[in-house]
C-alpha cells in the first residue's frame, strides 16, 4: 500500500488537559517520506518535532515530546486518530505546548480527518513486521507487552487497577478498520481520589466532567469533596455512591480498557512505521508502552537495514556468470574480482565473489593469517559496479571504468579465505556524460564488512 496524507489543510481548538491553556491545531499535507510532524508555531524559529519514540520526555498522565526547549504534550490521542486513519505524512501546526485533549477521546481527530479525506501518495508504505516474539516487562512485573507475529494488525489489552469499580477489563481491535466505531470515542478516564493529586502537581488543569470519565472506587467525605470541588472549580460534587461520577453514561462496558487500547495504538505509533503484527498489552501505561515502543524502534530499524542486505541463493543460476562478465569487463586474471552477477536493475546491481586460499595475493598478504585486502574489496565493488554503467549503455562494449574519487570508505570486518563476498552497488545519481556515482556494500552472511562512496568516469576505448 502507498504512503498517504490529508488532502487538505484542516483547523480544530480546544482545551489542554493538563495546562488548561486554549489550543489551536492546523493540520497540513506534507509530502512523502515526510512523516508526522509537529511544528511549535507560537516559539522564536518555530521548532519542528518529530512523532518519535526518541523524543519522548515525559509519560507522565500522557505522552510529551521534547527537543531543546520545545515540548508537545499529551500527543497519544492524536497520534492514534491518525494512525488508525492511514496518515503517514503531515504537519502539524499547534501554537501551544499541548494537544487539545477535545472530549478525551479520538473521535473528534477522527471525524476532522474524514471531513478533508486523504490523498494516496507515490511511494510505498513502510511496515515494521513483526517476524518473531517481542516480549517486554517492566521493572515492577506488573506491566507485559508482547508483540507477535501476524499478517495484519490487531492489539488487546487487558487492565486490572485493584479497584472493585472498574474490576479486570479486557479489550481487543481485530483490525484499524474497527478502530472507528470500537475505540475512537472512548474517553480518558480517572479516578476521582486521584483528581487532588494531580491538581497539586499541576496537571488536569483543563480536565472537565466532559472530557473524562471520572470513577469513584471509594465514598470521600463531605469535606474532602468541597476542597476538591474548590481545586477543580467546580460549584460543588456529590457522590452518593460508588461507580461512574460522570452524569453520562459509559459508551462500553469496557470503555477505560479500550481506551487504554487507544492508548497503546497511539504510543506504538512512535515508532516511525506502521505495524503488521499482534499486540498484547497487560496493564499498559504510557512509561510502558514508550519502553516497548522503544524495543520496537530498534528491531524496525534493524529491519529496515538488513531488508538493504542481498540474499545469495548459490543454487539459483547466476543472470551472468564469470564468462559473461569477462565479455563485459577488460579485467582479467588475477584482477577479475567477480565471479556472479545474481542480481540487476536500472538502480542497483549485486554481485558475488568466492575467496578461497589459491588465490595469489595470499603468498603476501599476512601469509600466516590470510585476510583478503580491504582495497581489493573496494576494487571489487568497482567491478561490479563497473558492470551496472556498462549495462546501463546502449553499446556495452569497449569501455573502460577509471576512479575519480572514492569517499566515506569504512572497513567493518576481516574477510578470509572460505567466506563468500556479495557486493551491492546502487545509483545515487543519475549517469550523466559518463560520470557514475553509487553507493558500495560488501556482505559477508549478512554482515557487512566495507562500505563506501564510488565516483568513476566510463570512457569508451579509441
Amino acid at each position: 500500500m502507498n504512503q498517504q496524507t490529508i488532502k487538505s489543510s484542516l483547523q480544530l481548538n480546544g482545551v489542554g488537559l493538563h495546562t488548561g491553556k486554549a489550543v489551536a491545531l492546523e493540520f497540513f499535507p506534507a509530502d512523502v517520506n515526510h512523516g508526522i510532524k509537529f511544528r511549535r508555531v507560537d516559539l522564536d524559529d518555530q521548532p519542528v518535532l518529530k512523532a518519535d519514540v526518541g523524543l519522548v520526555d515525559s509519560t507522565n498522565r500522557g505522552t510529551c515530546l521534547k527537543s531543546k526547549d520545545a515540548e508537545v504534550h499529551t500527543v497519544e490521542h492524536l497520534m492514534s486518530a491518525l494512525i488508525a486513519m492511514g496518515v503517514d505524512n503531515v504537519m502539524i501546526d499547534v501554537n501551544g505546548p499541548e494537544i487539545p485533549i477535545m472530549d478525551g477521546s479520538a473521535k473528534m481527530f477522527i471525524d476532522a480527518i474524514k471531513e478533508v479525506g486523504l490523498e494516496e501518495q507515490e511511494a510505498e508504505r513502510d511496515y515494521f513486521v513483526v517476524e518473531e516474539p517481542i516480549f517486554f516487562k517492566d521493572d515492577n512485573g506488573d506491566t507485559e507487552l508482547i508483540a507477535l507475529p501476524y499478517d495484519g494488525f490487531q492489539v488487546t489489552t487487558m487492565i486490572d487497577f485493584n479497584s472493585k469499580v472498574l474490576g479486570t477489563q479486557h479489550a481487543q481491535l481485530n483490525s484499524l478498520e474497527e478502530f472507528e466505531s470500537e475505540i475512537a470515542a472512548c474517553r480518558t478516564f480517572v479516578f476521582l481520589h486521584e483528581l487532588e493529586a494531580l491538581f497539586d502537581q499541576g496537571l488536569v488543569q483543563g480536565g472537565d466532567l466532559d472530557n473524562a470519565v471520572v470513577l469513584v472506587d471509594k465514598v470521600m467525605s463531605e469535606n474532602a469533596l468541597n476542597t476538591l470541588a474548590e481545586k477543580i472549580g467546580k460549584p460543588g460534587i456529590k457522590v452518593e455512591s460508588e461507580g461512574v461520577l460522570n452524569t453520562t453514561d459509559l459508551y462500553f462496558r469496557n470503555e477505560p480498557a479500550r481506551h487504554k487500547l487507544l492508548d497503546v495504538i497511539g504510543d506504538l505509533g512512535l515508532i516511525g512505521a506502521p505495524i503488521k503484527g499482534k499486540i498484547i498489552t497487560n496493564r499498559p501505561g504510557h512509561t510502558a508502552n514508550v519502553q516497548f515502543a522503544k524495543v520496537l524502534k530498534k528491531a524496525y530499524l534493524m529491519q529496515k537495514k538488513s531488508r538493504n542486505i542481498p540474499k545469495y541463493d548459490p543454487n539459483v543460476a547466476p543472470i551472468y556468470d564469470v564468462n559473461q562478465i569477462q565479455e563485459l569487463l577488460p579485467h582479467r586474471f588475477p584482477f577479475l574480482m567477480i565471479d556472479k552477477i545474481i542480481e540487476v536493475s536500472e538502480n542497483h546491481v549485486v554481485g558475488v565473489k568466492n575467496v578461497t586460499m589459491n588465490e595469489h595475493l595470499f603468498q603476501g598478504h599476512f601469509p600466516g593469517n590470510p585476510i583478503f585486502p580491504g582495497v581489493l574489496q573496494v576494487e571489487a565493488m568497482a567491478q561490479t559496479g563497473g558492470i551496472l554503467a556498462l549495462l546501463l549503455q546502449e553499446d556495452q562494449e569497449g569501455w573502460d571504468t577509471y576512479f575519480l574519487k572514492i569517499n566515506n570508505t569504512k572497513f567493518k570486518g576481516m574477510v578470509r579465505p572460505g567466506d563468500t563476498l556479495v557486493f551491492k552497488l546502487e545509483l545515487m545519481a543519475p549517469i550523466k556524460r559518463g560520470i557514475v556515482q553509487m553507493y558500495g556494500a560488501a556482505y559477508v552472511g549478512g554482515k557487512l564488512v566495507s562500505e563506501g562512496e564510488f565516483t568513476a568516469q566510463i570512457v569508451k576505448r579509441k
